[in-house]
């Protein structure tokens, strides 16, 4: 039934060496792409079916439930054989290239669907399961959907009821599946055992991007872009066949199916799979499991961080903290350190790119952990270029982060006009992201394109004003957003949120002033409980903007 898969060799096969800093000496900011890893230019399909076979009987797949209780297991080859079978299932009621929408949180069914799918050609679209009636009826229509793969209820989320609802008028749906109900799951009609070949370049997935600066995208990602750039992820963590990982990450962005599913399937090592984060039953699990890496947000690492300060279990198993999604404080990575002993990687990715452009080396020093996102990975080029004309600008200048490589997205879905705005006619990538580079490669980013404040013809970076702000001992995240204002264009405004007692407005702005120069000063001052967030736990500062604008913000005093 699996005549068509090319042979491919995986990470598995590869001797894993510590990473170490590309020795480049740039002269401007434009990184060209390092081979020190080859291309595979293979399905996700092919990979799991040549992982199964070197990996027999080792532990692919622990269930952690709701509960916080170990569940169900899988090895490799019980794993393979029951997406084969799923996939087999999943062709005989829909064609190759299909769009499915698979709403759930993080359960093994997510998994079998994402290796079923790859193997039947079907595109799988993600969405969260915190999602409501309208934007689970966008995601449907947009993406042009057949079926929806869901749960009954997540979390108090109602989710049936909101899908009966969501698909009410919609004409494609054809099937509205419970991914826990395995008679409906696998139901094969007519018994079928054929799969259609399925190429590198073929759409895998669409992932929605997590509307930061307003309405979603669709972007599609091929298997190729995915497969391969979990591949250059997980080598630079080190990542070996005999590595536990317990992946907290949300199934449906490309961090929990993409990095850590498929990083952990590059090198055929255990993914235990936590349905619903709890910083205490992360360490507990780290140590039960004597598990090596986890990777988080900013906010999640801070909660596991803060209860390993107070309830300090045995970390000795811990080798990287990896962390992304957002600006990471200094003090919280040696913190980090310091409590786990272990390796610290940030990195830097975006949905468009399947997700990492940049990420640390295992070997890289401490100031450049905290004050970098690291260099390019594998294969991968990146370049600063100037935001009125797109030229690449000299080693230290401050343009827009651009990526060229095997894990570029095909395109937005149904948004031809978008494409073109995002990937330019070299095939660069354009993140949005504000940054620089130095003459080693490493790129520190200084805000998004969309964020940065012009005041009185002068340009400002929030990420620079809120790493500044975020030292305060009694702030606990802060969001740097642009008002408009009739005098100056705009007005630097500062959402606070404190980590117990507000200070003033006042001894704010002299913390401000002993570290920046007075214009980079906030002008308003606003306390907030709770930051809007995204299913990627990004601020959306949008919203923030908006409240604002409505007068429904609280003054700090």
């Amino acid at each position: 039934s699996l005549s068509h898969a090319r042979h491919c060799l995986p990470v598995t096969s590869v001797v894993v060496v510590i990473s170490t800093m590309y020795d480049v000496n740039l002269t401007k900011s434009y990184f060209r792409s390092q081979s020190d890893i080859n291309v595979m230019d293979v399905c996700i399909g092919d990979v799991l079916k040549e992982t199964a076979a070197q990996r027999t009987g080792a532990e692919a797949l622990v269930e952690i439930t709701r509960n916080g209780e170990e569940g169900r297991r899988w090895t490799y080859d019980k794993l393979f054989k029951e997406s084969v079978d799923l996939a087999q299932a999943l062709a005989s009621r829909f064609e190759k290239g299909s769009h499915i929408v698979i709403w759930a949180p993080n359960i093994p069914e997510w998994v079998l669907m994402e290796y079923a799918a790859a193997l039947a050609g079907i595109v799988l679209v993600t969405a969260n399961p915190a999602l409501q009636e309208k934007e689970l009826r966008y995601i449907l229509e947009q993406s042009e959907a057949v079926g929806l793969f869901l749960v009954s209820e997540f979390r108090g989320n109602p989710m049936k009821e909101i899908a009966e609802q969501a698909v009410s008028s919609n004409n494609l749906i054809r099937e509205v599946t419970d991914m826990e109900d395995y008679e409906q799951l696998f139901l094969n009609k007519n018994e079928n055992r054929v799969l259609p070949n399925v190429s590198p370049k073929d759409p895998a997935q669409i992932q929605y991007t997590s509307g930061t600066t307003g309405f979603p995208k669709g972007a599609i990602l091929s298997h190729l872009g995915l497969i391969n750039n979990a591949k250059f992820y997980a080598a630079r963590c080190g990542i070996e066949k005999k590595s536990t990982w317990i992946n907290i990450m949300q199934m449906f962005h490309t961090s929990g199916c993409g990095m850590v599913t498929l990083g952990c399937l590059n090198f055929g090592c255990r993914m235990v799979l936590v349905s619903i984060f709890n910083p205490k039953l992360v360490l507990e699990l780290i140590e039960s499991f004597s598990a090596d890496i986890i990777l988080s947000v900013p906010t999640t690492a801070l909660a596991i961080l803060e209860e390993q300060e107070i309830n300090p279990r045995d970390m000795s198993s811990l080798k990287v903290m990896s962390c992304g999604g957002g600006n990471i404080a200094p003090e919280m990575i040696l913190r980090a350190k310091e409590s786990f002993n272990c390796n610290f990687s940030t990195l830097y990715g975006q949905t468009e790119y399947c997700p990492v452009i940049t990420q640390h080396h295992l070997s890289d020093n401490i100031d450049d952990v905290c004050m970098t996102i690291g260099q390019p990975l594998s294969q991968t080029d990146v370049s600063i270029q100037s935001i009125e004309d797109r030229e690449i600008l000299p080693i230290g200048d401050i343009g827009e982060i651009c990526a060229r490589g095997p894990s570029t997205m095909i395109a937005y879905y149904g948004n031809p006009d978008a494409t073109d705005e995002t990937v330019d006619k070299d095939g660069w990538l354009h993140t949005g992201d504000l940054g620089f580079m130095d003459q080693r490669g490493y790129v520190t980013i200084t805000g998004r394109l969309k964020e940065m404040i012009i005041r009185g013809g002068e340009n400002h970076f929030p990420a620079e004003i809120e790493n500044v702000l975020r030292e305060h001992p009694a702030i606990s995240d802060v969001a740097i957003v642009g008002i408009p204002h009739s005098k100056w264009g705009e007005v630097i405004a500062a959402f606070v949120r404190f980590n117990d007692e507000p200070v003033s407005a006042e001894e704010l702005k002299i913390f401000c002033r002993a570290q920046m120069s007075p214009q980079k000063t906030p002008t308003l001052w606003r306390r907030v409980d709770e930051f809007p967030m995204t299913g990627s736990a990004k601020i959306q500062k949008f919203k923030l903007r908006e409240l604002e604008l409505t007068e429904m913000t609280l003054p700090l005093s």
